[in-house]
């Protein structure tokens, strides 16, 4: 018996240490009733639950009392419900702020990943939004109409507060300031100083070769005074020198300059025009006829009547008629007159003053005179002089111009419009404001048409027709490219309806300034578009040239060049 209950107690003892597995599971047990329970209940359950691990009931008891028993009587009672519970609360205490640390963990992640989860809604709903273009489109429309409205309400605060300081007498000076404020932000400015302007000095160079044609045709009157020639007036400068916008550089400028003739005493012109239902006619020829200076001869008694006097008296004046000289028939001849006014010229060259420090030559030109200026400084000058006969009181004349044709008789003087193109461009600078840029509007057009099917007359036509419809003040340059489009468009409208209408021709809103002939101002006005009219394949290269000129424009506005 003895022996039965020292094996037990030892069995008791050491299991834990020699079976770890199953005692493992008994401890478990224990642990977690005692974190429910407190000790007592926690080992009664823990004893409870370990019960199937010992023998038989009735052979457990009587070990139990034999070992109590022997406990009792070999050692004394021992204080462990104490020691037990001490033990047991500390742990429930260390396990209780275990969990509490771990549910603050856990509900600072709950609160991380929900604020990350918002700002990943946000986001991606911003990133929604901003990904459609209406979005974009909008918000542009929108900045633009603000930045408008404050643009507005400054300049308009700017002019309020100016007119208060300013006097009425300074009102020029504010619309200068005013102006100068706008070109700082001024897209017209921009791109006419990309573009690069031909380097130019028009209108010092008009006035020398006005000046110095006018001395020449000073000294031929002179020479001429006793003569049957033509009478020279004054001159006209004319074309696009004169008028402000050619294109070309200095030393390639043409300087055309209109010479009136009138008829000389004894003789008179007599003006026909052609078909007179096309105007400007291009046919019109000067016919030439004798008048009786009978009534001048007697009062100065130097004059030769050549339809009176008699003709032995008339063979013996050296005096020829111009019926004589410069004509073919009845009719001016222009070959003959722009050969004797070469002459002319050149003889009338060698006393003048210039001719000490500049040398002149003489092109040959059937229709025309044509002059090459060299200065002292080897700088070359070409002046065209062209002759005509004015229409009655008007700017309209018949000239020696070249026409269209591939041919033209030299008796034949076309109506040309060149004086009255002249004085409404001098009337549009009288008028237009210091900074205005028509002229510029004009030689951009005529340097895009250089080896296009439409001419520089034809943009000069279109330029005219809006010149007169526009307001000039707003032709400044803050609005340079707003009136090129105007000139595109325009042009454009009328290839398409295959329709330009002449500037002058039943035009009724011609300045004062230009006088025109009653024919003119009567007239139905001329298609110079007639032509694609009636050819459907003329009228679809012009639509193709057109584009050309679209990129031309574009390209030069773009690049300067």
């Amino acid at each position: 018996m003895e022996k039965m209950l020292l094996t037990w107690q030892w069995d008791v003892r050491w299991a834990p240490r020699a079976g770890r597995g199953s005692c493992d599971a008994v401890w478990a047990q224990v642990t977690s009733q005692r974190t429910c329970h407190n000790g007592g209940e926690a080992l009664k359950a823990a004893v409870g639950s370990a019960a199937s691990l010992w023998p038989e009931p009735s052979t457990m008891v009587s070990a139990i009392f034999y070992f109590l028993v022997f406990l009792g009587l070999t050692q004394g009672p021992t204080e462990v419900g104490d020691e037990l519970d001490e033990a047991t609360n500390e742990r429930m205490r260390q396990y209780a702020e275990e969990m509490q640390q771990r549910m603050a963990q856990l509900l600072l992640e709950i609160e991380e990943l929900e604020k990350q989860q918002s700002s990943m809604h946000v986001g991606a709903l911003l990133l929604s939004v901003l990904q459609q273009w209406q979005f974009w489109a909008w918000l542009g429309v929108i900045l633009l109409y603000i930045l408008n409205v404050w643009l507005l309400f400054r300049d308009l605060l700017g002019h309020e507060n100016s007119s208060e300081e300013e006097s009425s007498s300074s009102s020029d000076d504010q619309q200068n300031n005013n102006r100068n404020r706008f070109e700082g932000r001024d897209e017209g400015r921009i791109f006419a100083e990309r573009i690069q302007w031909p380097v130019q000095h028009i209108q010092i160079n008009c006035q020398v070769m006005m000046s110095m044609v006018g001395d020449l045709l000073y000294l031929t009157r002179r020479f001429l005074s006793n003569t049957y020639f033509p009478k020279l007036h004054p001159p006209i400068g004319v074309g696009c020198a004169f008028e402000g916008w050619t294109p070309l550089e200095d030393y390639n400028i043409v300087y055309r300059i209109f010479v009136p003739i009138t008829a000389p005493r004894g003789h008179s012109f007599h003006l026909e025009l052609g078909n007179e239902e096309e105007l400007p006619s291009k046919n019109s020829r000067i016919r030439v006829e004798l008048e009786c200076t009978c009534a001048r001869e007697q009062s100065f008694g130097n004059v030769l009547c050549f339809l009176h006097q008699p003709e032995e008296e008339l063979r013996r004046n050296r005096e020829p008629s111009l019926l004589q000289t410069l004509c073919t028939g009845s009719y001016l001849d222009v070959h003959k007159t722009s050969f004797w006014f070469q002459q002319t010229m050149k003889a009338a060259w060698k006393f003048l003053p210039e001719s000490a420090r500049n040398h002149i030559g003489v092109l040959p030109s059937r229709r025309s005179c044509k002059l090459r200026v060299f200065d002292v400084f080897d700088r070359i000058r070409f002046v065209e002089l062209i002759f005509g006969v004015q229409q009655g009181d008007s700017d309209i004349f018949l000239s020696t111009e070249n026409t269209d044709a591939i041919f033209t008789p030299d008796t034949v003087w076309p109506q040309s419009c060149a004086v009255a193109e002249m004085k409404f461009f001098r009337h549009i600078k009288a008028h237009a404001p210091q900074d205005s840029y028509h002229l510029r509007c004009m030689q951009l057009c005529a340097r895009i048409v250089v080896g296009n099917d439409f001419t520089p007359y034809v943009l000069k036509t279109v330029v005219m027709h809006l010149l007169n419809t526009i307001p000039l003040e707003r032709w400044r340059r803050r609005e340079f490219l707003q009136r090129m489009d105007d000139i595109m468009q325009y042009l454009h409208c009328c290839i398409v309806e295959k329709r330009l209408e002449h500037f002058f021709l039943g035009n009724k809103e011609v300045p004062d300034e230009v006088t025109l002939h009653p024919d003119f101002l009567t007239s139905s006005p001329l298609n110079l578009f007639q032509h694609m009219a009636e050819d459907p394949n003329v009228h679809a290269r012009a639509l193709r040239e057109f584009q050309q000129l679209r990129d031309r424009l574009t390209r030069l506005l773009t690049f300067g060049n």
